[in-house]
């Protein structure tokens, strides 16, 4: 286990979709409270949240964890994420996981797994993970994000589009069955980064295949650095991005 690593937890009040999401009422609780519970099950040594509006921050009072107000016009949570290390003066080779604050079902251990998983390999700057995919539907959803790697486990490309494309298995057809030959992998949005890579990468405009997919991971692949993809140890529970990702993440709470 990688000792000593933080969590930021980036939580933005102005979600298109989903106003005011981090407040969202989960069995009881403001979804952001939900989540820094699954950070503080984890093994990090600090969790900080780097919130948007002064609502989030009082919706943390009481916690356990010292919210931030940080600047509202970031782009997204990898640019809170970069203020918090840039303002805690972090070391270059901290190992900082980003936790969604739209993420109240991600297990402990797979925020464990993520920064073991950077850890250890050294002179690389970003992790991620990934869970198998069995099901065509979610390998057809845009909403899906997909993600294919070299033997190495270092992600060769991320997509909403179903990749890899099996040509002779899917040519036609409209539900396929998919081939037990290729392994598809979903990708899951918790990263771990090394200090310094996050300050190199906010320095760098986006590319144009991340605005083409509204994939900020391939702002990383398009400048040439690595990202290593490790097969989660278990299933992720639902990310909120809709009223019914919400309703699901309200039944999956009442189950814990």
């Amino acid at each position: 286990m990688t000792s000593g690593f933080k969590v930021v937890i980036p939580a933005r009040y102005g979600s298109t979709r989903l106003p005011g999401k981090p407040l969202l009422d989960i069995a009881g609780k403001p979804m952001i409270r939900h989540v820094i519970e699954r950070a503080l099950e984890s093994a990090a040594a600090e969790i900080l949240v780097a919130a948007d509006d002064p609502r989030i921050i009082d919706a943390c009072a009481g916690s356990g964890v010292e919210a931030m107000l940080t600047d509202a016009a970031h782009r997204s949570g990898t640019d809170r994420v970069a203020e918090v290390i840039e303002r805690r003066g972090w070391d270059d080779e901290t190992i900082v996981v980003n936790l969604q604050g739209d993420e109240p079902c991600m297990p402990a251990a797979l925020i464990d797994q993520v920064a073991a998983d950077l850890g250890a390999l050294a002179g690389v700057g970003m992790s991620t993970l990934a869970y198998p995919i069995h099901d065509s539907a979610i390998l057809f959803d845009p909403h899906a994000v997909k993600v294919v790697t070299d033997a190495a486990g270092f992600a060769l490309y991320f997509s909403r589009a179903p990749i890899p494309w099996h040509r002779d298995e899917f040519l036609g057809q409209h539900h396929p069955v998919l081939p037990a030959t290729v392994g598809f992998l979903r990708h899951i949005g918790l990263y771990a980064y090394r200090a310094a890579f996050l300050k190199r990468y906010v320095a760098w405009e986006p590319a144009p295949l991340e605005l083409a997919e509204s994939l900020e991971q391939l702002r990383v692949l398009w400048h040439g650095e690595r990202i290593h993809v490790s097969v989660a140890a278990e299933e992720p529970g639902p990310g909120v991005d809709t009223a019914d990702d919400l309703a699901r993440a309200v039944r999956q709470s009442l189950l814990r």
